[in-house]
């Protein structure tokens, strides 16, 4: 077994969910000791406590995830507004905002945030959610920009088709009428394996990776990229 990560610390947020459960296997396959925090972390108080609790780490994947509310501009309802700034984006900036001075101070680190391509090409009817994606992505530009000069490096994973329990579950794709959209949609014209995610996550939080900072990477199949 593989050891590239051995006697590192990596603080998983929504560990039960979403992107979770793959990058933690692989994390640990690696070996890594790895912390799971399935927590909302909603208020001040949780991060306090986990910060408090996991002490220093190495990398953090800031993973947090949400259903969708589809619905067209004139049905938007605030709290359906809040509650997807409640969960993926408040929470966020709070999760990086309590370990990233740790890690500027030491001089190193890694934030690996999972987040979502549907801010980078828009889905109609999903305005809503992408504007909570598209605040976590410009976050990650800006904050990965701030902690570059202290060799912490934040980049996030933007991503869609791609095998999971929120979003894309086993079996959709038997789908007729969704296989039929992947074909219309999605230039791989497929849903990606869970892992693939996973292995570009443990490269973003590597040692070979120190040059690449406030990017937010499309993880699509093309999707992001097509504009027809």
């Amino acid at each position: 077994m593989s050891a590239r990560f051995a006697n590192k610390r990596v603080l998983v947020s929504r560990a039960d969910r979403y992107m979770g459960p793959p990058i933690v296997a692989a994390f640990r396959a690696q070996g890594a000791e790895v912390i799971e925090n399935t927590q909302l972390l909603q208020d001040q108080a949780e991060v306090d406590a986990l910060v408090a609790s996991a002490g220093e780490i190495d990398i953090l994947v800031a993973n947090f995830a949400e259903s969708a509310f589809k619905d067209r501009l004139e049905n938007i309802k605030d709290d359906d507004w809040f509650t997807l700034f409640d969960v993926l984006v408040h929470p966020f900036m709070r999760l990086i905002r309590a370990f990233g001075p740790q890690m500027k101070a030491r001089g190193q680190g890694k934030v690996v945030a999972v987040t979502s391509a549907s801010s980078l090409r828009g889905i109609p009817g999903c305005s809503a959610y992408c504007a909570a994606r598209g605040a976590q992505n410009a976050f990650v530009r800006a904050v990965g920009l701030e902690l570059a000069p202290f060799n912490v490096q934040v980049n996030a994973i933007a991503q869609n088709y791609v095998s999971n329990d929120t979003y894309y579950p086993p079996g959709i794709e038997d789908n007729p009428k969704f296989i039929a959209h992947l074909k219309s949609e999605v230039p791989t014209q497929k849903v990606a394996a869970a892992h693939e995610t996973a292995e570009l996550a443990l490269f973003l939080a590597s040692p070979n990776n120190s040059h690449m900072v406030g990017q937010v990477v499309p993880w699509a199949g093309g999707w992001a990229t097509t504009t027809g």
